[in-house]
């Protein structure tokens, strides 16, 4: 079974919770089995890494982190704050639509 879910790749949001609140980003990557989502920026974690041929030294790397979903709300695109997602049918199509300004999202 496929979970539908709100958000997707592009997508620009809003992190409504968590040491990122209030603060808003692109989602790079959606990890669907675990509906997670990997934002710019956001939930970055310190990482130690041997070293390899693309990081000869090793050491500390600081990378982004997956969000759980239900953290994110994707931001309208008429007015640039955090709403809600709706579905619909237009032209035979399922897209999604803010539900605080009706607008289509892309």
């Amino acid at each position: 079974m496929s979970v539908k879910l709100h958000i997707k790749k592009g997508d620009q949001v809003y992190v409504n919770a968590g040491k990122d609140k209030g603060k808003e980003g692109k989602v790079l990557e959606v990890v669907v089995e675990k509906q997670r989502a990997i934002v710019e920026g956001m939930n970055i974690v310190s990482k130690h890494a041997k070293p390899n041929a693309k990081n000869p030294q090793g050491g500390i790397e600081k990378i982004e982190a997956p969000i759980h979903i239900s953290n994110l709300q994707p931001l309208d695109p008429k007015s640039g704050k955090p709403t809600r997602i709706g579905r619909k049918m237009v032209d035979g199509k399922l897209v999604r639509y803010a539900k605080k300004s009706g607008e289509e999202i892309k």
